[in-house]
């Protein structure tokens, strides 16, 4: 090869570089509209607590939720839900906690992107208060218990009595890589991934 051919390669093998680091970092927004514009992938909903006062629960009928946690590789924190799985009635004011650390010896700005499987239960999951509403930031060595405050709304398809929820906490300063399970594997991450660890 001339030396010229190898500077078009080199050349375009920076462009591709350049372009695939950026598709990377538009992945969230990219996966925020999409479950917007389509309602796929199970995109939790947002709802206002008055809401929930026109709710009529169910006392007849319990729905299982489960919650799983995953944590990016550029993201050296701990985090977990407190409670593995709980029992609910459609139209009950719920709240569970989840607890994040910061492992690091630098302070650490996080952000958790939800989603709900089955994706048909997504539009019935409404959340009040969410951690994932807002941008997370813990100190060197810092544990955080964060809360989240749901109903499953007394509407959802009567064939479903099981609900997961699932997060996963990304750096917000630092590019998208594979994302790490609490069991330690890596996956390739695009998208919210759930993964149920709950037992």
């Amino acid at each position: 090869m001339s030396e010229q051919t190898n500077k078009k390669t080199a050349t375009r093998l920076l462009l591709v570089a350049v372009a695939m680091f950026g598709f990377g970092y538009a992945l969230v927004p990219l996966y925020d509209l999409l479950c917007d514009v389509t309602g796929i992938n199970g995109k939790t909903q947002r709802a206002d607590v008055s809401e929930t006062k026109n709710q009529k629960i169910i006392f007849d009928r319990i729905v299982k939720v489960e919650f799983t946690t995953m944590v990016n590789t550029n993201l050296p924190w701990q985090f977990k839900a407190l409670q593995k799985k709980i029992s609910v009635h459609p139209g009950e004011l719920t709240t569970v906690k989840f607890l994040a650390r910061n492992i690091s010896d630098e302070v650490i700005t996080g952000q958790a992107v939800p989603s709900v499987a089955p994706s048909k239960a997504a539009n019935h999951f409404k959340k009040i208060e969410c951690f994932c509403f807002t941008q997370q930031v813990l100190q060197p060595g810092e544990e955080k218990e964060m809360a989240v405050q749901f109903v499953v709304d007394s509407k959802l398809a009567p064939e479903v009595d099981t609900i997961t929820l699932a997060y996963t906490f990304f750096n917000s300063a630092k590019n998208i890589k594979p994302a790490k399970t609490d069991t330690g594997s890596t996956k390739n991450q695009s998208v919210a991934v759930v993964v149920n660890n709950s037992k």
